[in-house]
């Protein structure tokens, strides 16, 4: 576990050269001296400098020994998947992200692996589903879009008592406000699109692990499946990964105020948001994270015609599926990010056509709220 500051840790210049920034390295192979004497880096798709420095930086925010940077969120999930055996057994939250369930589900569908959806909250629910053989049980907490908190501590030690991996996806709160390695998981991952890049504009991934036998076969698999990342999109998710701290810090304090206002309107009939003390996880959100962070759920009184028309009269927020960038965004999970689910499973995990999932951005809160308010309003 790093000593620096999450701040320290991604201001600090870089080490390589003379060079405060690392300059950008794109050559796709390097020369050897000698057919027997094996270069570092040698390849691109086997290592980049570039890479190496994003992931050196992002293993010590998460208190990981090492890791790769991967093509997207997407191909992190998959990377994961790869290191447990073919018709493996995988443990899921049933209200996961919409594509973590599409890829799961398609792989099963395939044969590749077996999956059950279980609520992870629900330690019965969850000694049942561990009492069959399980390869790995996969964490998502705060959950994409409704932010239930799982107890990650819990989770993990049932999982390794059963013999089964956990991997923790830490893309919502960031390494700065949840440290899941540090509570027993064996695998974090990231999409680092959001939040940590920051500025939308640049897709990628990251899966990291203290163990080295696990860094090693994550290395294998990335190297053997190219998930790797390019050189360009990990020199702009470094120059993003710069400001993490600061930027979560004040979305949080936007999300707050925000967060304040909708359960104060009329038009509003619910919102989800750890921050808040009658929020049936906040005690636990205190415990294993070190604040709410930026994201917000509602309901809307009216259901679906109501989000159609609110939808139509928002002039700040954007209407987009991603979240954690500068701008704040908004989407309609059921037909958005989660549209991959039947409407049984949308249904099991509390995903209606009335909710809303907001990311809020570092705009003036007031003017967000402005926003807002001006579309409940009419």
């Amino acid at each position: 576990m790093s000593s620096r500051a999450p701040g320290t840790v991604v201001a600090a210049a870089s080490r390589e050269g003379r060079d405060i920034v690392a300059p950008l390295r794109r050559s796709d192979s390097y020369r050897w001296d000698s057919p027997d004497e094996k270069p570092s880096p040698d390849y691109s798709r086997s290592a980049n400098p570039n890479r190496d420095e994003l992931v050196t930086r992002l293993a010590e925010l998460e208190g990981a020994n090492g890791g790769v940077v991967t093509s997207s969120g997407q191909s992190a999930a998959l990377l994961a998947l790869l290191l447990i055996p073919s018709s493996a057994r995988v443990i899921a939250p049933h209200d996961c992200y919409g594509g973590t369930y599409r890829l799961l589900e398609a792989l099963a569908e395939q044969g590749r692996l077996s999956v059950e959806f279980v609520d992870l909250t629900d330690d019965d629910a969850l000694d049942a589903a561990l009492a069959t053989e399980t390869a790995m049980v996969w964490i998502e907490t705060p959950s994409n879009p409704l932010l239930r908190l799982t107890d990650i501590a819990s989770v993990a030690a049932k999982a390794k008592k059963a013999g089964a991996l956990t991997v923790a996806d830490n893309t919502l709160p960031t390494p700065c406000r949840q440290q899941p390695l540090a509570l027993g998981c064996d695998l974090v991952m990231h999409s680092t699109t959001k939040a940590i890049n920051g500025h939308g504009d640049c897709v990628g991934g990251a899966l990291l692990a203290r163990d080295a036998a696990l860094i090693e076969r994550i290395e294998f698999w990335a190297n053997a499946a190219g998930l790797f990342g390019s050189p360009d999109a990990a020199a702009r998710t470094l120059r993003g990964l710069r400001t993490l701290p600061l930027r979560v810090a004040a979305m949080e304090a936007n999300a707050r105020t925000v967060a304040d206002y909708l359960a104060d309107h009329d038009a509003v009939a619910a919102v989800h948001y750890p921050g808040f003390t009658d929020h049936p996880d906040h005690a636990l959100a205190e415990q294993q994270q070190t604040g709410p962070g930026f994201m917000i759920a509602f309901d809307l009184v009216g259901g679906s015609p109501a989000v159609e028309a609110f939808l139509d009269r928002l002039e700040l927020v954007n209407l987009a599926s991603s979240l954690g960038a500068h701008s704040s965004l908004i989407c309609v999970p059921a037909t958005m990010t989660h549209r991959g689910m039947p409407d049984e499973a949308q249904a099991r995990a509390g995903i209606t056509p009335g909710l809303l999932r907001l990311s809020v951005g570092l705009e003036a809160a007031s003017d967000i709220i402005a926003d807002l308010g001006r579309a409940l309003d009419s």
